[in-house]
Protein backbone atom coordinates (compact mmCIF):
# COMPACT_ATOMS: atom_id res chain seq x y z
CA UNK A 1 0.00 0.00 0.00
CA UNK A 2 1.29 3.37 -0.88
CA UNK A 3 -0.39 6.28 1.19
CA UNK A 4 -0.02 10.11 0.22
CA UNK A 5 0.62 12.17 3.63
CA UNK A 6 -0.64 15.35 2.95
CA UNK A 7 -0.28 18.50 5.50
CA UNK A 8 -2.09 21.50 4.47
CA UNK A 9 -1.63 25.50 5.28
CA UNK A 10 -3.14 28.55 4.33
CA UNK A 11 -0.20 29.08 1.54
CA UNK A 12 1.64 25.87 1.41
CA UNK A 13 0.77 22.13 1.12
CA UNK A 14 3.55 19.35 2.14
CA UNK A 15 3.76 16.12 1.21
CA UNK A 16 5.17 12.37 1.23
CA UNK A 17 4.70 9.01 -0.54
CA UNK A 18 5.36 6.80 1.39
CA UNK A 19 5.42 2.39 0.41
CA UNK A 20 3.64 0.87 3.79
CA UNK A 21 5.45 -2.31 2.78
CA UNK A 22 8.62 -1.15 4.51
CA UNK A 23 8.00 2.63 5.51
CA UNK A 24 10.18 4.19 2.84
CA UNK A 25 9.29 7.45 1.79
CA UNK A 26 9.26 7.49 -1.88
CA UNK A 27 9.23 11.18 -2.59
CA UNK A 28 8.51 13.98 -0.66
CA UNK A 29 8.08 18.26 -1.33
CA UNK A 30 6.27 21.36 -1.12
CA UNK A 31 4.31 23.99 -2.72
CA UNK A 32 4.59 27.44 -1.44
CA UNK A 33 2.96 30.32 -2.05
CA UNK A 34 0.17 29.24 -2.58
CA UNK A 35 -2.27 32.26 -4.48
CA UNK A 36 0.70 34.05 -4.09
CA UNK A 37 2.68 33.53 -7.02
CA UNK A 38 3.95 30.10 -5.98
CA UNK A 39 7.27 27.83 -6.13
CA UNK A 40 7.54 23.74 -5.71
CA UNK A 41 9.99 21.59 -4.88
CA UNK A 42 9.64 17.92 -5.12
CA UNK A 43 12.60 15.13 -3.94
CA UNK A 44 12.20 11.38 -4.23
CA UNK A 45 13.83 8.74 -2.38
CA UNK A 46 16.30 7.95 -4.23
CA UNK A 47 17.93 11.52 -4.44
CA UNK A 48 16.41 12.78 -7.62
CA UNK A 49 15.07 16.19 -7.03
CA UNK A 50 13.73 19.63 -9.12
CA UNK A 51 12.28 22.92 -8.17
CA UNK A 52 10.47 25.42 -9.99
CA UNK A 53 8.16 28.23 -10.08
CA UNK A 54 5.09 27.65 -10.78
CA UNK A 55 1.38 29.38 -10.33
CA UNK A 56 -1.00 27.88 -8.03
CA UNK A 57 -3.98 29.98 -7.05
CA UNK A 58 -5.28 27.47 -4.74
CA UNK A 59 -5.09 24.30 -3.09
CA UNK A 60 -6.50 22.31 -6.14
CA UNK A 61 -3.84 23.64 -8.24
CA UNK A 62 -1.63 22.34 -5.55
CA UNK A 63 -2.98 18.85 -5.79
CA UNK A 64 -2.48 19.04 -9.83
CA UNK A 65 0.94 20.16 -9.23
CA UNK A 66 1.83 17.10 -6.68
CA UNK A 67 -0.02 14.58 -8.85
CA UNK A 68 2.07 15.69 -11.90
CA UNK A 69 5.48 15.33 -9.99
CA UNK A 70 4.69 11.77 -8.59
CA UNK A 71 3.70 10.82 -12.15
CA UNK A 72 6.38 12.70 -14.36
CA UNK A 73 8.94 10.43 -16.59
CA UNK A 74 12.05 12.24 -15.02
CA UNK A 75 11.24 12.88 -11.62
CA UNK A 76 8.26 10.36 -10.50
CA UNK A 77 8.07 7.70 -8.57
CA UNK A 78 4.27 5.83 -9.78
CA UNK A 79 3.14 4.68 -13.52
CA UNK A 80 -0.74 5.46 -12.32
CA UNK A 81 -2.22 7.44 -10.05
CA UNK A 82 -4.32 4.52 -8.59
CA UNK A 83 -1.00 3.42 -7.28
CA UNK A 84 -1.97 5.86 -4.23
CA UNK A 85 -3.97 3.63 -2.03
CA UNK A 86 -4.98 6.27 0.20
CA UNK A 87 -4.74 9.96 1.78
CA UNK A 88 -4.19 10.64 5.19
CA UNK A 89 -4.09 14.58 6.41
CA UNK A 90 -2.55 16.07 9.09
CA UNK A 91 -5.31 18.09 10.60
CA UNK A 92 -4.68 20.87 13.55
CA UNK A 93 -7.54 21.04 15.94
CA UNK A 94 -9.85 18.11 16.29
CA UNK A 95 -11.43 19.62 19.64
CA UNK A 96 -13.81 17.43 21.84
CA UNK A 97 -15.30 16.01 18.96
CA UNK A 98 -11.79 13.87 17.42
CA UNK A 99 -10.60 12.12 19.77
CA UNK A 100 -9.04 9.68 17.84
CA UNK A 101 -8.02 9.46 13.47
CA UNK A 102 -10.83 8.53 11.16
CA UNK A 103 -12.37 8.42 7.83
CA UNK A 104 -13.36 11.45 6.00
CA UNK A 105 -16.75 11.58 4.83
CA UNK A 106 -19.15 14.53 4.59
CA UNK A 107 -20.03 14.59 8.19
CA UNK A 108 -16.25 14.99 9.50
CA UNK A 109 -15.58 17.65 6.94
CA UNK A 110 -18.32 19.50 8.84
CA UNK A 111 -17.40 18.59 12.09
CA UNK A 112 -13.09 20.11 10.50
CA UNK A 113 -15.21 22.95 9.59
CA UNK A 114 -17.09 23.88 12.46
CA UNK A 115 -13.57 24.03 14.60
CA UNK A 116 -12.36 26.84 12.48
CA UNK A 117 -12.64 29.09 15.03
CA UNK A 118 -10.52 27.60 17.35
CA UNK A 119 -7.79 27.36 14.71
CA UNK A 120 -8.48 29.80 11.77
CA UNK A 121 -5.66 29.82 9.39
CA UNK A 122 -5.06 25.82 10.05
CA UNK A 123 -8.65 24.18 9.87
CA UNK A 124 -9.51 26.37 7.06
CA UNK A 125 -6.40 25.22 5.08
CA UNK A 126 -6.90 21.76 6.36
CA UNK A 127 -10.57 21.72 4.56
CA UNK A 128 -9.15 23.32 1.42
CA UNK A 129 -6.60 20.05 1.12
CA UNK A 130 -9.44 17.73 1.79
CA UNK A 131 -11.60 18.75 -0.81
CA UNK A 132 -8.71 19.66 -3.69
CA UNK A 133 -7.85 16.25 -2.89
CA UNK A 134 -11.12 14.42 -3.31
CA UNK A 135 -11.18 16.99 -6.78
CA UNK A 136 -8.02 15.53 -8.17
CA UNK A 137 -7.91 11.84 -6.97
CA UNK A 138 -11.64 11.59 -6.96
CA UNK A 139 -13.99 10.41 -4.02
CA UNK A 140 -13.57 6.60 -4.26
CA UNK A 141 -9.89 7.29 -2.81
CA UNK A 142 -10.15 6.74 1.10
CA UNK A 143 -9.26 9.84 2.98
CA UNK A 144 -8.07 9.67 6.67
CA UNK A 145 -7.84 13.18 8.90
CA UNK A 146 -5.32 12.46 11.67
CA UNK A 147 -5.20 15.20 14.97
CA UNK A 148 -2.76 16.66 16.06
CA UNK A 149 -4.77 17.48 18.97
CA UNK A 150 -6.39 13.60 19.83
CA UNK A 151 -3.02 12.58 21.59
CA UNK A 152 -3.87 14.75 24.28
CA UNK A 153 -7.88 13.62 24.28
CA UNK A 154 -6.72 11.67 27.50
CA UNK A 155 -6.31 14.94 29.74
CA UNK A 156 -7.97 14.99 32.71
CA UNK A 157 -10.40 17.67 33.37
CA UNK A 158 -8.22 19.22 36.34
CA UNK A 159 -5.76 19.56 33.42
CA UNK A 160 -7.34 20.86 30.57
CA UNK A 161 -10.12 23.17 32.70
CA UNK A 162 -8.89 27.24 32.84
CA UNK A 163 -9.96 28.81 35.48
CA UNK A 164 -12.41 31.09 34.15
CA UNK A 165 -16.00 31.37 34.16
CA UNK A 166 -17.23 27.88 33.78
CA UNK A 167 -20.31 29.37 30.80
CA UNK A 168 -17.38 29.84 28.59
CA UNK A 169 -16.87 26.62 28.33
CA UNK A 170 -19.93 25.21 27.44
CA UNK A 171 -20.23 28.21 25.15
CA UNK A 172 -16.98 28.42 22.95
CA UNK A 173 -15.59 24.57 24.29
CA UNK A 174 -12.21 27.18 25.63
CA UNK A 175 -10.03 24.27 26.94
CA UNK A 176 -6.75 22.95 26.80
CA UNK A 177 -6.50 21.26 23.35
CA UNK A 178 -2.67 21.27 23.06
CA UNK A 179 -1.37 20.61 19.85
CA UNK A 180 2.38 18.36 18.34
CA UNK A 181 -0.05 15.15 19.34
CA UNK A 182 1.25 13.24 16.25
CA UNK A 183 5.03 14.19 16.98
CA UNK A 184 4.60 13.13 21.14
CA UNK A 185 2.87 10.06 19.99
CA UNK A 186 5.57 8.74 17.84
CA UNK A 187 8.71 9.59 19.93
CA UNK A 188 6.73 8.43 23.39
CA UNK A 189 6.29 5.11 22.34
CA UNK A 190 9.53 5.21 19.82
CA UNK A 191 10.90 5.74 23.28
CA UNK A 192 9.12 2.31 25.31
CA UNK A 193 10.91 0.36 22.45
CA UNK A 194 14.06 2.08 22.80
CA UNK A 195 13.81 0.79 26.46
CA UNK A 196 12.56 -2.53 25.38
CA UNK A 197 9.42 -1.76 27.57
CA UNK A 198 5.74 -1.66 27.11
CA UNK A 199 4.70 2.04 27.29
CA UNK A 200 2.08 1.20 29.61
CA UNK A 201 4.40 0.95 32.20
CA UNK A 202 6.68 4.28 31.70
CA UNK A 203 6.28 7.75 32.72
CA UNK A 204 7.48 9.61 30.07
CA UNK A 205 8.39 13.82 28.95
CA UNK A 206 8.74 14.47 26.01
CA UNK A 207 10.12 17.87 24.87
CA UNK A 208 9.04 18.73 21.23
CA UNK A 209 11.22 22.08 21.09
CA UNK A 210 11.02 23.81 17.46
CA UNK A 211 10.03 27.04 15.94
CA UNK A 212 6.57 26.04 17.95
CA UNK A 213 7.37 23.84 20.96
CA UNK A 214 5.74 22.27 23.37
CA UNK A 215 6.46 19.60 26.41
CA UNK A 216 4.06 16.58 26.97
CA UNK A 217 3.60 14.44 30.14
CA UNK A 218 2.60 10.82 28.94
CA UNK A 219 1.88 8.55 31.77
CA UNK A 220 1.03 4.69 30.68
CA UNK A 221 0.72 5.80 26.76
CA UNK A 222 -1.82 8.37 28.17
CA UNK A 223 -1.33 12.24 28.20
CA UNK A 224 -1.76 13.54 31.33
CA UNK A 225 -0.90 17.35 30.42
CA UNK A 226 0.74 19.05 27.57
CA UNK A 227 2.24 23.00 27.59
CA UNK A 228 0.29 23.93 25.13
CA UNK A 229 -3.53 25.85 25.44
CA UNK A 230 -6.40 26.15 23.46
CA UNK A 231 -4.16 27.42 20.88
CA UNK A 232 -0.37 26.99 20.10
CA UNK A 233 0.64 29.99 21.94
CA UNK A 234 0.61 28.84 24.95
CA UNK A 235 3.50 27.47 26.55
CA UNK A 236 6.90 28.81 26.87
CA UNK A 237 9.15 31.36 24.32
CA UNK A 238 9.05 30.04 20.83
CA UNK A 239 10.84 31.82 17.87
CA UNK A 240 7.57 33.85 17.40
CA UNK A 241 5.39 33.13 20.39
CA UNK A 242 5.08 34.30 23.90
CA UNK A 243 4.52 31.34 25.88
CA UNK A 244 1.96 31.88 28.55
CA UNK A 245 1.89 35.35 29.90
CA UNK A 246 0.42 37.00 32.85
CA UNK A 247 -3.19 37.82 30.99
CA UNK A 248 -3.30 41.67 32.24
CA UNK A 249 0.11 42.31 29.85
CA UNK A 250 -2.24 41.59 26.57
CA UNK A 251 -5.24 44.60 28.25
CA UNK A 252 -2.03 46.51 29.74
CA UNK A 253 -0.25 46.97 26.26
CA UNK A 254 -3.36 47.49 24.08
CA UNK A 255 -4.94 49.87 25.93
CA UNK A 256 -1.39 52.09 26.32
CA UNK A 257 -0.26 51.36 22.58
CA UNK A 258 -4.07 51.85 21.46
CA UNK A 259 -4.02 48.04 19.64
CA UNK A 260 -6.93 46.42 18.81
CA UNK A 261 -7.30 42.60 19.32
CA UNK A 262 -6.22 41.39 16.09
CA UNK A 263 -3.01 43.82 16.29
CA UNK A 264 -2.08 41.95 19.71
CA UNK A 265 -2.96 38.54 18.67
CA UNK A 266 -0.31 39.30 15.67
CA UNK A 267 2.27 40.90 18.22
CA UNK A 268 1.75 37.52 20.60
CA UNK A 269 1.90 35.33 17.73
CA UNK A 270 4.46 36.77 15.39
CA UNK A 271 6.67 39.37 17.21
CA UNK A 272 7.41 38.24 20.50
CA UNK A 273 9.63 34.87 21.34
CA UNK A 274 13.01 34.72 20.07
CA UNK A 275 12.75 37.47 18.19
CA UNK A 276 10.87 39.79 20.47
CA UNK A 277 13.64 39.03 23.28
CA UNK A 278 17.01 39.18 20.93
CA UNK A 279 15.91 41.57 18.15
CA UNK A 280 17.76 39.08 15.67
CA UNK A 281 15.71 36.42 14.51
CA UNK A 282 13.15 34.25 15.29
CA UNK A 283 15.99 31.23 14.14
CA UNK A 284 17.32 29.55 17.49
CA UNK A 285 20.45 28.85 15.35
CA UNK A 286 21.07 32.53 14.40
CA UNK A 287 19.87 33.70 17.91
CA UNK A 288 22.61 31.15 19.63
CA UNK A 289 25.06 32.45 16.63
CA UNK A 290 24.60 35.92 17.86
CA UNK A 291 24.95 34.87 21.86
CA UNK A 292 28.23 33.69 20.85
CA UNK A 293 29.35 36.17 19.68
CA UNK A 294 28.31 38.38 23.11
CA UNK A 295 24.86 39.77 22.03
CA UNK A 296 23.52 40.22 25.70
CA UNK A 297 19.87 40.14 24.47
CA UNK A 298 20.33 37.19 22.67
CA UNK A 299 22.15 35.93 25.74
CA UNK A 300 19.01 36.12 27.27
CA UNK A 301 16.42 34.66 24.74
CA UNK A 302 18.72 31.26 25.11
CA UNK A 303 18.43 31.50 28.77
CA UNK A 304 14.73 32.63 29.13
CA UNK A 305 14.28 29.66 26.48
CA UNK A 306 16.55 26.88 28.70
CA UNK A 307 14.68 28.02 32.09
CA UNK A 308 10.79 27.61 30.98
CA UNK A 309 11.86 24.00 29.59
CA UNK A 310 13.63 23.35 33.09
CA UNK A 311 10.44 24.57 34.87
CA UNK A 312 7.49 22.36 32.46
CA UNK A 313 10.03 19.59 32.93
CA UNK A 314 10.01 19.56 36.74
CA UNK A 315 6.48 20.65 37.20
CA UNK A 316 5.42 17.43 35.04
CA UNK A 317 7.84 15.15 36.90
CA UNK A 318 5.84 16.07 40.07
CA UNK A 319 2.47 15.76 38.19
CA UNK A 320 3.76 12.37 37.10
CA UNK A 321 5.03 11.31 40.68
CA UNK A 322 8.33 10.39 38.69
CA UNK A 323 9.99 10.27 35.35
CA UNK A 324 11.11 6.96 33.59
CA UNK A 325 12.47 9.29 30.33
CA UNK A 326 12.81 12.28 28.67
CA UNK A 327 12.51 12.83 25.29
CA UNK A 328 14.25 15.90 23.05
CA UNK A 329 12.52 15.43 19.64
CA UNK A 330 12.27 18.46 16.90
CA UNK A 331 14.24 20.96 14.88
CA UNK A 332 15.80 22.13 18.34
CA UNK A 333 15.04 19.65 20.41
CA UNK A 334 16.95 17.32 18.14
CA UNK A 335 20.18 19.76 16.98
CA UNK A 336 20.96 22.09 19.48
CA UNK A 337 22.80 19.90 21.91
CA UNK A 338 23.92 22.74 23.83
CA UNK A 339 20.25 23.22 25.29
CA UNK A 340 19.82 19.74 26.13
CA UNK A 341 23.27 20.17 27.87
CA UNK A 342 21.78 23.02 29.72
CA UNK A 343 18.84 21.30 30.49
CA UNK A 344 20.22 17.87 32.01
CA UNK A 345 22.76 19.48 34.04
CA UNK A 346 20.31 21.49 35.77
CA UNK A 347 18.38 18.17 36.54
CA UNK A 348 21.08 16.30 38.37
CA UNK A 349 19.32 16.87 41.63
CA UNK A 350 16.84 13.82 39.89
CA UNK A 351 19.39 12.17 39.08
CA UNK A 352 19.98 12.98 35.31
CA UNK A 353 23.33 12.15 34.25
CA UNK A 354 23.99 12.43 30.59
CA UNK A 355 27.37 11.84 28.28
CA UNK A 356 28.27 15.10 26.87
CA UNK A 357 30.20 14.09 24.28
CA UNK A 358 27.59 11.82 22.98
CA UNK A 359 25.26 14.79 23.60
CA UNK A 360 27.65 16.71 21.19
CA UNK A 361 27.30 13.76 17.93
CA UNK A 362 23.40 13.25 18.54
CA UNK A 363 22.29 15.20 15.95
CA UNK A 364 21.56 15.88 11.84
CA UNK A 365 19.03 12.74 12.74
CA UNK A 366 20.55 10.57 14.83
CA UNK A 367 18.95 8.45 17.25
CA UNK A 368 20.71 7.85 20.78
CA UNK A 369 19.95 7.37 24.23
CA UNK A 370 22.40 10.26 25.75
CA UNK A 371 22.22 9.05 29.58
CA UNK A 372 25.17 6.96 31.17
CA UNK A 373 23.73 4.25 32.87
CA UNK A 374 24.29 5.90 35.98
CA UNK A 375 21.63 8.02 35.64
CA UNK A 376 18.29 8.07 37.31
CA UNK A 377 16.39 8.76 33.99
CA UNK A 378 16.98 7.84 30.71
CA UNK A 379 17.43 10.97 28.22
CA UNK A 380 17.19 10.06 24.67
CA UNK A 381 17.19 12.30 21.51
CA UNK A 382 14.19 10.83 19.36
CA UNK A 383 13.90 12.36 15.51
CA UNK A 384 10.37 13.32 15.39
CA UNK A 385 8.41 11.43 12.17
CA UNK A 386 4.64 13.17 12.23
CA UNK A 387 4.53 11.48 8.66
CA UNK A 388 4.82 7.97 9.33
CA UNK A 389 2.09 8.34 12.50
CA UNK A 390 0.13 9.63 9.90
CA UNK A 391 0.79 7.21 7.02
CA UNK A 392 0.59 4.66 9.53
CA UNK A 393 -2.69 5.38 11.38
CA UNK A 394 -4.32 5.77 7.62
CA UNK A 395 -3.18 2.59 6.68
CA UNK A 396 -4.79 0.88 9.85
CA UNK A 397 -8.14 2.53 9.09
CA UNK A 398 -8.34 1.93 5.13
CA UNK A 399 -7.78 -2.06 5.72
CA UNK A 400 -10.13 -2.32 8.49
CA UNK A 401 -13.26 -0.10 7.14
Amino acid sequence: MKVLVINAGSSSMKYQLIDMTDESVLAKGICERIGAGGHFKHKTGDGRSYETDVVMDNHTEAFIQIKNALLDEKYGVIKDLSEVSAVGHRIVQGGSLFSQSTLIDEKVIEGIESLIPLAPLHNQAHVQGIRACMEVFGKDVPEVAVFDTAFHSTMPQKAYMYPIPYEYYEKYAIRRYGFHGTSHRYVSNRCAELMGKDIKDLKIITCHLGNGSSITAIDGGKVIDTSMGLTPLDGFLMGTRTGSLDPSIVTFIAEKEKLSPAEMDYMLNKKSGFLGISGVSSDDRDVSAAAEQGNERAKLAIEMLEYEILKFIGSYIAALGGCDALVFTAGIGENQYSHREKVCHQMKYYGVEIDDELNKKTIHGAEAKISTPNSKIDVFVIPTNEELVIARDTKALVENK
